[in-house]
C-alpha cells in the first residue's frame, strides 16, 4: 500500500513538471534543444551493424562491423577455426566483405584472413607494416579502412609487439584494441619484439587519449568480460594505473609459460594464415 503511495505521488511529480515546462516558455525551448542521449553506440540511427563473435580456443573476439546502407563490412581479427561460422553470419545478413583485417600478428591461433580471402572474390586483407606480415594493405598511424559511409582509423600501438595497432571508429565511440590494451590488463611483452615501455606509453598516449566514454573492445579476454570502457581501464587496470617503473617491473617479472601454438601461429600468420592451409 505504502508502496502503491510513493508511486502515485511520483507520476503526479513528473506530470506537473512536464506541464510545468510545456507553459513555461523558457523551459520549453530548453527541453526542445536538450540533445538526444545515447546509452550506448549501438543505439544511434547512424551506427554501424556491429556484431562481436568469440572463438574458445583462444579466447579470441572476432568483430564485424558494416554499413546499414551500403552493407559493406570489415571483419577484424578473424580465427581459422572459425571462417565458416563468419562466412555464414555474412551471408545471412547479406554484407559484402570488403577487407579483413589483424591488430597484430598473433601468437596464439592462425588467422583466418587467408582462408577467407579463398573463399571470397574480392577480399582484401590488412595489418601493419610493421608487423613483417604479408597482406594486401600495409598499414600506417592515421590510415582509415573504409566501409560505406563509416571508417576505422590505424593507431600505432606497439609494444606486445611492433605492429600491433588499435582500430577507432570515426566518432570515437569504439576501439578495437587487439592485445594492447585487455580488459583489467594488458598484452605480455616477453616474445615478439616485445617492449613494457613502448606498451605503457601506447596505451597512455594513444588509447587513453580517446575519450572516456570510448567502448573498449580487446582481443581476447580470459574471464567472460566482453567490453570496457577507456574511463574504466585509466581508474581499474590494475597495471596501467602505476607508474612507468612499476609497469615494467611487474610486466618483466610475469614468467608466463610460451603460447601453445605460437611455433604454428606466428609462421603461418607472417603469410596470411595460408601456411599448410
Amino acid at each position: 500500500m505504502i508502496a502503491f503511495v510513493l508511486l502515485n505521488r511520483l507520476r503526479s511529480a513528473a506530470a506537473a513538471s512536464y506541464k510545468l515546462t510545456l507553459t513555461d516558455p523558457v523551459r520549453r525551448v530548453a527541453f526542445s534543444q536538450r540533445p538526444a542521449r545515447f546509452y550506448s553506440a549501438f543505439m544511434a540511427s547512424t551506427a554501424p551493424i556491429f556484431r562481436q563473435l568469440f572463438e574458445a580456443e583462444s579466447s579470441t573476439y572476432t568483430y564485424l562491423l558494416a554499413d546499414t546502407d551500403t552493407r559493406e563490412a570489415v571483419l577484424i581479427d578473424p580465427v581459422l577455426e572459425t571462417v565458416d561460422r563468419d562466412l555464414k553470419l555474412i551471408t545471412e545478413m547479406g554484407l559484402t566483405l570488403k577487407v579483413a583485417v589483424n591488430t597484430h600478428c598473433h601468437a596464439d591461433h592462425i588467422t583466418g584472413t587467408g582462408l577467407l580471402k579463398k573463399k571470397m572474390f574480392g577480399l582484401r586483407s590488412a595489418i601493419s607494416k610493421h608487423s613483417g606480415a604479408a597482406a594486401d594493405i600495409q598499414l600506417s598511424d592515421g590510415d582509415r579502412i573504409t566501409f560505406g559511409k563509416h571508417n576505422l582509423m590505424v593507431l600505432e600501438t606497439p609494444g606486445h609487439t611492433d605492429g600491433c595497432v588499435t582500430y577507432v571508429t570515426e566518432d570515437h565511440s569504439m576501439a578495437f584494441t587487439g592485445d594492447a590494451l585487455l580488459i583489467r590488463g594488458c598484452g605480455r611483452t616477453d616474445f615478439q619484439q616485445g617492449c613494457p615501455k613502448r606498451l605503457y606509453q601506447s596505451i597512455h598516449e594513444k588509447i587513453f587519449k580517446l575519450p572516456g566514454s570510448c567502448f573498449i573492445y580487446p582481443a581476447h579476454d580470459y574471464k567472460g568480460q566482453t567490453v570496457s570502457t577507456v574511463d574504466e581501464e585509466k581508474k581499474f587496470n590494475p597495471r596501467l594505473t602505476k607508474s612507468l617503473d612499476e609497469f615494467v617491473n611487474i610486466m618483466n617479472n610475469l614468467n608466463l609459460p610460451k603460447p601453445k601454438k605460437i611455433d604454428i601461429s606466428v609462421p603461418a600468420n607472417l603469410v596470411c594464415g595460408l601456411h599448410d592451409v
